[in-house]
């Protein structure tokens, strides 16, 4: 099921756990930011929004409904935008932590990673050297010696779980063996088409952000599941708006977000979500291609409805 070359799915991913507050004061932290960060991304012409959230006071990473609970409202009430909640939510909470919001909001899209991994962030330490927060640099350094967990067991948990409550998922593959992953899951009638498969490049310790990384992904992919899918590129840092433009132009689907980089060009700072969702709709209609409503993002991905979720 792979999007007509001319239609668009952009997602935004609002803000994330593997950035921290230091790094951007642009980067939405308490549920006010996110809710208007969020809008504004939807306004700009994001079909689908990702969700984490943050402690209010210091932006550490949190997966406590009672927040969510404080912006998911707001977004539904003010756009149709499709919202999607993660079940990643940090590499450091446990699997019952992660899934806590998308049990509870039963949103129409939750992120589901494919497999264990290093995660490496550690890196950004030889970028950024103050920290306004005393979490912020031991959660990067200790990330040299991070496993992100998500086993078999988790995999099939959250599948079960949330697809029992009508959510479809986002499938997070950061490396060729996780689409292998997919493949076993789909074998075993758990994952069930149409299935939109996320594309993970430039995370240490997945594979790199070469176009023939990107290749290679697609390839593998349309060989495991032929015209059952969706396919979406997400790329980290500066490589983001190029292999977003690459994906596109084979007819795939993007992801931008201060989630996945904060930058907006070299050495510039992106000011907001929803500029980078500007930056990456105006290429691709330079390039003839139209941007998917909401309302198309859900008929592509065989969505239940905002209408069917619990917020």
């Amino acid at each position: 099921m792979q999007p007509s070359r001319n239609k668009v799915i952009i997602t935004c991913a609002i803000t994330g756990s593997v950035h921290t507050p230091s790094m951007s004061p642009h980067l939405p932290v308490t549920p006010d930011e996110i809710a208007r960060a969020a809008i504004e991304a939807a306004e700009a012409g994001a079909a689908i929004v990702h969700l984490h959230a943050r402690q209010p006071e210091t932006g550490q990473p949190t997966q406590d409904p009672a927040l969510y609970a404080q912006f998911l409202p707001r977004i539904k009430a003010a756009c149709d935008v499709v919202i999607n909640i993660t079940t990643g939510g940090s590499p450091v909470l446990p699997l019952a932590d992660r899934m806590a919001p998308a049990l509870r909001f039963k949103p129409e899209v939750a992120s589901l990673n494919m497999g264990s991994m290093n995660f490496g962030m550690y890196e950004l330490l030889e970028r950024f050297k103050t920290f306004t927060h005393p979490w912020e640099r031991p959660y990067l350094e200790s990330s040299n010696d991070l496993i992100f967990k998500n086993t078999f067991k988790d995999i099939e948990h959250i599948l079960v779980s949330c697809g029992d409550n009508g959510t479809r998922f986002e499938i997070e593959c950061y490396d060729i063996g996780h689409l292998y992953t997919a493949a076993h899951f789909v074998d075993r009638q758990l994952l069930k088409p149409p299935f939109l498969i996320q594309s993970v490049f430039g995370i240490r310790g997945g594979i790199g952000t070469h176009p023939e990384d990107v290749m290679m992904m697609k390839r593998t992919a349309d060989r495991l599941f032929g015209a059952d899918y969706v396919w979406s590129v997400l790329a980290a840092g500066r490589k983001q708006t190029p292999l977003a433009t690459l994906a596109a132009t084979l007819g795939g689907n993007v992801r931008v977000g201060l989630e996945d980089s904060l930058w907006d060009g070299p050495g510039e700072l992106a000011r907001s979500n929803a500029d980078q969702v500007r930056r990456i709709r105006r290429i691709l209609e330079d390039l003839s291609l139209r941007i998917a409503t909401p309302d198309e993002a859900r008929a592509t991905l065989g969505l239940k409805g905002g209408h069917a979720v619990a917020f």
